[in-house]
């Protein structure tokens, strides 16, 4: 497999190849989504049958189409599905008619308040057909007679999911979620896709302490299959993260858990804190992406979610908009980044014991004191290991210790493993 170097320019180009699939929550387009994911890492993949029973829900016949048009008198093609995924009503039952412009109007879905964009519509569990097109175009449309043209199939088939493994040194697991039922946005939630790939890519760079889950799944019903038919591996999963909207130009939001305190949930406030960072953390709400499945009551994982601008919090959201210019490289890069280092703390956060608690051992004659001669930082090093000391009784990790004294956590986590070295504590 290639170097792992994850640069914006890499998740733009990604992005770039996936974006004029048509996605849903079944079908080819997930099928062809997974397939490029899979050139970059490695998938299993699963196809659920249509009508298996999925917690409270039912696996929905697949959704397959092939072409869409609304044609004027002279044939000429006044929507077509071939210019824009965007353009067809998600999950449209076939239609081949010919219809005036007054009944048509039923069923063409557009944003007044914004007369150029396409906005993005779905009707998964109720048949329907529609189609999508820009106010300005529905408002030069003379009337008269149109053909109307959908090409689709709604037949049994499947739900497509697929995950991949980084191993760590436990089986104890986090989650990385990244829905890919979404047609041609860039940003909801390509961008996500995107990051997720090359995290993973990333962590199997090193031996992470934990096992890392990747998810590749579409939205909520691809989420609920997971947990239906993961109900064992659920009870080894110690955290997670939903990646979503994670290229646009706004500030890094991290939204909690449903606990509100799970370990992710203080990750990734003292990293973003930590950071510098100009960023959000809010609190968690039952509605937006997949966390709010993993986090239902029943199962009550330690899950969050990380996006730039938040859901439904860009005018551009669920729209044409919402294109490859609205994502960037650098976004994309510094969404990664922040991950990376939130799961470093994270992998790296355990709580140790003092095997000397009876007062301060003395560091000289283990030679602690003179591994930091010549650093610059030696007395914030040598303040550290004090500091891990004092707090290793088997109940505060080194997140505690990093928040408790005011160190940095890399400063804190190398004090540790300098005194773990020399026998004083354990995990």
């Amino acid at each position: 497999m290639a170097r792992v170097t994850g640069t914006g320019e890499e998740m733009y180009a990604l992005v770039e190849r996936m974006y004029p699939l048509c996605r849903s929550i079944t079908g080819d387009g997930v099928r062809a989504t997974l397939d490029i994911v899979g050139e970059y890492i490695e998938l299993q993949r699963h196809e659920v049958p249509t009508g298996t029973q999925v917690l409270d829900w039912t696996v929905p016949q697949e959704w397959n189409i092939r072409d869409a048009y609304v044609a004027d008198a002279t044939g000429r093609r006044v929507v077509d599905f071939a210019a824009s995924s965007l353009h067809v009503l998600g999950y449209s039952v076939p239609v081949a008619r010919t219809m005036p412009l007054s009944e048509l109007r039923e069923h063409l879905h557009t944003l007044p308040d914004h007369p150029k964009w396409v906005p993005y519509r779905t009707s998964y569990y109720r048949p329907d057909w529609g189609f999508c097109l820009a106010q300005e175009t529905l408002d030069a449309l003379p009337d008269g007679d149109y053909e109307v043209r959908i090409d689709s199939t709604l037949a049994d088939g499947h739900l497509s999911y697929a995950e991949h493994v980084v191993p760590g040194q436990v089986s104890d697991e986090v989650i990385v979620s990244s829905h890919v039922c979404h047609p041609s946005l860039a940003n909801d939630n390509l961008a996500g896709i995107a990051v997720a790939t090359y995290l993973a890519r990333a962590l199997a760079e090193g031996t992470p302490y934990y096992t890392y889950r990747f998810l590749f799944a579409p939205g909520t019903i691809g989420a609920i299959t997971w947990l239906a038919r993961n109900a064992e591996r659920v009870e080894r999963v110690r955290h997670g993260l939903v990646l979503a909207c994670a290229g646009d130009s706004g500030q890094l939001t991290y939204k909690r858990s449903r606990r509100g305190d799970a370990g992710i949930d203080r990750v990734m406030r003292h990293v973003l804190d930590a950071s510098g960072r100009p960023h959000r953390v809010t609190e968690f709400t039952p509605y937006g992406y997949d966390e709010r499945q993993f986090c239902s009551p029943g199962f009550d994982l330690g899950v969050g979610s990380l996006s730039r601008t938040p859901y439904a919090g860009y005018p551009e959201y669920h729209t044409s908009a919402d294109d490859l210019g609205f994502v960037s490289p650098g976004a994309m890069e510094d969404t990664l980044a922040v991950c990376r280092e939130a799961f470093a703390v994270l992998d790296r956060d355990r709580a140790y014991v003092n095997l000397s608690p009876y007062g301060e051992p003395q560091l000289g004659r283990r030679g602690l004191y003179d591994a930091l001669g010549g650093r610059s930082d030696a007395k914030e090093a040598q303040m550290a290991m004090l500091w891990v000391l004092s707090l290793s009784d088997g109940e505060h990790g080194l997140l505690d210790v990093a928040e408790r004294s005011g160190l940095p956590f890399a400063t804190v986590a190398a004090a540790a493993d300098a005194l773990h070295g020399a026998g004083l504590i354990k995990a």
